[in-house]
Parts: structure tokens; sequence; C-alpha cells
């Protein structure tokens, strides 16, 4: 093998200040401005140590976790609008005996509160063949009715595969970076799935940039005005026609 170029990962960001509050955003422009979208039954391997494309479960095998307790009711007021032809395994969440938040999700051993998986994957997850159609039950029912699934879905579902992390400096200054979901994000696990999105060209395949095909989360992510400024600098960059910006390491030839 020939040694890696010194650009292999390397990614572009960009900075400026809250116009509201006292935060920083730190964006990942090679990411946002790459041609990534996600694959989701249409070629993803999943998150299993070995390729696992004909289970079309994507990023849902492990349920999803929930940020806190607002994030738990939103889920269990959604989950309650589901009928069954639109979700496969409501029927098994009601057969639990305990209250509905109860049969949806539960507490991990690390005492964070999860979605139930039921037989291998999520317990929101249509399998393959179900009437109502694969995939989540939640984001296909907000389609259904008109609305954003990120209205409907746990916020760590919605956001994937952006990630925001926030971080305080000694005098209450937050600095808050959103950048594309890694391998590392996963825990000690995410080293070994055979396949993750974000590192494989095969997901690179969009005909407009993320933060255009992204543009609701991460709105939702950093507010409007945020967006706002984001958008018309990326907007800017792109009609940039004497400088050549590098790519994303999984669109480089």
């Amino acid at each position: 093998m020939g040694k890696p170029s010194v650009y292999e990962d390397i990614h572009e960001m960009v900075s400026f200040d809250d116009p509201n509050e006292a935060r920083t955003w730190v964006f990942d422009v090679t990411f946002l401005a790459s041609n990534y979208s996600c694959i989701f039954g249409n070629g993803c391997k999943g998150v299993y140590a070995e390729d696992a494309t004909e289970l079309s479960q994507g990023c849902c095998t492990h349920g999803a976790h929930l940020v806190d307790k607002a994030d738990r009711e939103k889920l269990v007021a959604f989950a309650g609008r589901l009928t069954d032809e639109q979700w496969q395994l409501r029927s098994v969440a009601l057969t639990r005996e305990a209250s509905f938040a109860k049969q949806i999700c539960k507490k991990n051993d690390e005492g964070v509160h999860v979605t139930r998986v039921h037989d291998g994957a999520c317990i929101f997850l249509n399998r393959p063949g179900f009437d109502g159609g694969a995939g989540c039950a939640l984001h296909r029912a907000a389609l259904e009715a008109g609305e954003r699934p990120l209205d409907w879905k746990p916020e760590v579902c919605w956001q994937l595969p952006l990630r925001r992390l926030d971080d305080s400096d000694p005098y209450g200054h937050v600095t808050s970076t959103i950048r594309e979901w890694k391998r590392r994000d996963w825990g000690e696990g995410g080293d070994d799935f055979h396949w993750w999105c974000t590192d494989s060209s095969e997901a690179f395949v969009e005909k407009r940039p993320v933060w255009q095909t992204m543009a609701d989360e991460i709105e939702a992510m950093t507010g409007p005005a945020v967006y706002a400024k984001l958008a018309a600098f990326l907007r800017a960059r792109s009609k940039q026609s004497n400088v050549t910006f590098l790519p994303h390491p999984k669109s480089r030839s």
C-alpha cells in the first residue's frame, strides 16, 4: 500500500458567534457541503459485524437512546398515534404488562432510557414484507400525516448522521460543534461495524449538499438565525469559482 495522503482525513471547519447568546458554532463544512445521502433500504449494510443489507435495519438495530424526559414524552405521545397498519409491532408493545411508556422504552445497564429492542432491532422498526412498508413506523406515519419525521422521532434518530457536541469554558461560553457522526460516537463497538455510512463512498450519491437536504434538521439543532447565517456562507462558498475546496474523504479519488 502507498503512503496515506496528508489530506486523507482533513475536514474544513467554519465557526461564528451566535447572534442571540454566548455561544460559538463550529460546523464541519466538508461534510455539510458533501453529497452524502441516507441510503436506508437502498444498499445500507446496517451496523452488524457482517453485511446485513437484507435485514433493512439501517442504524435501528440497537434501539434509540432518549436524551431526556422531554424526548421520552414526545416519543410516547406520537407512538400513541400509530395504528396497526402503520406499526408492525404495535401489538407486541401493547401485550406488555406495564404503562405504555414502559412498554416502548426502558433503562439500559448505564441508566439511560432507550427504545425497546424486539427480535434484534428497535421495536418501532417495521421489517421487510410488512404491508405498511419497511422502515421506522414513526417516520412513515409522520409522512402520511403530512408532518415532519423530525417532529415525531427521538432526537438521536432525526439528527443522524449529524452530531452536536456542546462544550463550556470556565466563563460559561459554550462552543457547539456540528459534524458527521463517526464510528467512535457509537462507543467501543463502533470499530466492529462491518460498515458505517459516513465512511463509505456508497452513501455519497445525493445531487444536493447535506446543508440543503438536512436544512430542517440543522435549523432544529441551531435555530433559524444560525442556520440562515450558515446557509448564506455555504451558498457564497459554492459560487467561488477561483477556489478548489477539499472534497469529503470518501468522495476523493
